[in-house]
């Protein structure tokens, strides 16, 4: 049997860098060797893409808090309409083809449409939302204008740009209570988020996140339980169990994620009422296709003390560590890490085939 060359694109120019790589370390190292060839294209932060081996292509792989790109790997791109063919910038040779692409990438550069425009321009299958469902899923301004507008339950938020006044903290602050949230609308992995309890929070947290964004989201705080449901699919979705993140910080940040070994538990399956499930389940689907996802994505919820369920927001490619929500959440169901790369992959090749069939010319 012929192997399928599988393109493992990660890392990017993104603040959750490190986090993609560490998605990428385990799909690698799980992916099914018998029907798959891996290849290794890790992005740096300045946006090169360098074809790495197998055995090299991290640096400090075993410690969150020091896992590095190794950028020794051969600098390659894609070209429009290549099908795959990887062009090696270094010896203006080619370096393989890869027929499919697995982008674990996360945030802007990677998650918001920009690295799948790419693909389809260059004609090659990919794992997830197309260009559509990733820039609306990224965006957290858009994404709750949408699912507001399609009945979806939400919470309360405000948006600012840096090119406006900023809004008073008693302004915000009388439209979301307090204590309430701040975070970039193009991000992820809650890097720049900051729960914000009073004036001197909000400046800083306004300097912060602007950091990262031109564009942020002012969330009312939501006391309630954080749960997390993970779907897979194109037209005919299906959604997980339901897990539950129960963190030891004030909120779960990017440190209780992905660099306190204590500073979350996952529990799987959460412990809720059937008629709970269900309707997360439902929501899930419902969020999922309202915001024209496809392949994977994993919707998280509030659960309020009086039982109203309200999405908080969907990651077109959320982490994909094993020990990361999503996949556990499959494994809970009886779909193992290796399975689950082998569908999304599958998922992505059907995608690539029905619209190949679509017609590019009117006669």
């Amino acid at each position: 049997m012929t192997k399928i060359n599988v393109g493992i694109l990660f890392g990017g120019k993104s603040a959750e860098h490190e986090v993609s790589l560490q998605s990428a370390k385990n799909v690698y190292d799980a992916i099914d060797r018998e029907k798959y060839n891996p290849v290794l294209i890790g992005i740096d932060k300045t946006g090169k893409w360098l074809l790495n081996e197998g055995s090299r292509f991290l640096l400090h792989a075993d410690d969150p808090k020091q896992i590095a790109l190794n950028k020794a790997g051969d600098p390659v791109a894609l070209v429009s309409g290549s099908g795959g063919v990887l062009s090696n910038l270094k010896t203006f040779g080619d370096s393989g083809r890869i027929d499919v692409v697995f982008p674990i990438l996360h945030g802007p550069f990677g998650e918001d449409g920009t690295v799948q425009g790419l693909l389809k321009l260059a004609d090659i299958p990919f794992v997830g939302a197309g260009v559509l469902g990733s820039a609306v899923g990224m965006d957290k301004d858009v994404m709750k204008r949408l699912l507001r507008d399609a009945g979806v339950p939400i919470g309360k938020f405000l948006v600012l740009r840096s090119h406006e006044t900023a809004l008073p903290f008693a302004g915000a602050a009388a439209a979301l209570g307090r204590p309430f949230f701040l975070k970039p609308a193009n991000m992820g992995s809650s890097v720049g988020v900051c729960k914000i309890h009073n004036e001197a929070e909000y400046h800083a947290g306004l300097t912060e996140a602007f950091q990262y964004d031109t564009k942020i989201v002012l969330e009312e705080f939501i006391r309630g339980r954080e749960l997390e449901c993970s779907v897979l699919g194109n037209e005919n979705p299906r959604a997980s169990g339901v897990g539950e993140i129960i963190s030891s910080h004030e909120f779960y940040s990017y440190d209780a994620k992905y660099l306190d070994e204590k500073g979350a538990v996952l529990d799987i399956p959460a412990k809720i009422p059937d008629a709970v499930k269900v309707r997360i389940q439902a929501l899930a689907v419902q969020t999922f296709q309202t915001l024209c996802a496809e392949g994977l994505s994993r919707v998280d919820f509030f659960l309020r003390d009086d039982g109203e369920v309200i999405v908080n927001e969907i990651n077109t490619l959320p982490g994909f560590t094993k020990i990361s929500m999503y996949p556990k959440l499959w494994e809970a169901a009886g779909v193992s890490y290796t399975e689950l790369i082998d569908k999304l992959i599958e998922l992505a090749i059907q995608r690539f085939e029905k619209e190949r069939n679509l017609k590019t010319s009117f006669t």
